[in-house]
């Protein structure tokens, strides 16, 4: 790949500011690229929507992001996108690095000790076919408890602490004992790219016996191998695009709340 391509940005995106999780890790990864988040906080939230809703939406999203903004890669930063999409979005750009996200089953199956798993995700990723097959190949290996966590997404969205407390408090204990003993769950797999931003509370209600797990480091280890073996790896000084078919003001919020960055570019 040519120096100019080379320079083009990474796309990422996802029904608001979930997918902020996974660019902090891609932006610690690989902290010379240039990267392009669109937040579609406009049709938020994805996983209370349909999956062929979530797919058209996805689908329009890399398009706009493809032809008019020329990524190099594109990064679904979101679990219900990735579930609803990721194939038909493979299927529309064959030649497109494709990075999705999917909940850490297999890496929870590998450090349970207990052999009990809860998963915290939306309703639409749980309901997933993609799901289902990530779920019953991982089975043999350990007992998942599932609950599907109903705004709490939308509470990460606004801030609003109380009710982020509320409802971790009610989906934690509905997974069932947390602990280190037999038969309780000793570890719990964060299957939206919102909740590791509300890690200190839901950390506060697990205890301290409970392992916490997200995805967002190796989806950047996956975007770094795939862009090295492309020779698409930038070397120049990193920058970070945001656009949003929402208010503005609230993507730059959260990124400087969550990254503590700005836009270098502004919005698009």
């Amino acid at each position: 790949m040519s120096s100019t391509s080379a320079n083009r940005p990474i796309g990422i995106f996802d029904s608001g500011i979930g997918g902020l999780s996974v660019l902090a890790a891609l932006r610690a990864e690989l902290p010379h690229e240039r990267f392009l988040y669109f937040s579609d906080a406009g049709h938020a939230p994805y996983g209370e929507r349909g999956g062929d809703f979530v797919a058209a939406r996805s689908r329009a999203i890399a398009r706009g992001l493809v032809q008019a903004r020329g990524i190099k890669a594109l990064v679904v930063a979101c679990n219900t996108a990735t579930a609803a999409a990721i194939h038909d979005l493979r299927g529309d750009w064959p030649e497109l690095p494709l990075i999705g996200v999917e909940p850490a089953l297999k890496p929870a199956a590998t450090l349970t000790r207990t052999g009990h798993i809860g998963v915290l995700a939306t309703r639409g990723t749980l309901a997933s076919a993609k799901f289902r097959a990530l779920h019953d190949s991982q089975t043999p290996l350990a007992r998942f408890h599932l609950i599907a966590c109903d705004g709490l997404a939308s509470a990460i969205e606004r801030d609003d602490a109380a009710q982020i407390d509320a409802l971790a408090a009610r989906y934690l204990r509905a997974l069932g004992p947390l602990g280190a003993r037999a038969g309780q769950i000793d570890t719990v797999v964060l299957g939206c790219t919102h909740y590791p931003f509300a890690l200190a509370t839901l950390r506060r209600h697990a205890g301290p016996d409970v392992r916490l797990i997200d995805t967002g480091a190796p989806v950047a280890q996956q975007t770094r191998r795939l862009l090295a073996a492309r020779g698409a790896l930038h070397e120049g000084p990193g920058a970070l695009t945001l656009e949003t078919s929402g208010p503005p003001e609230a993507i730059q919020a959260a990124a400087a709340r969550w990254l503590g960055v700005r836009s270098e570019h502004g919005l698009g």
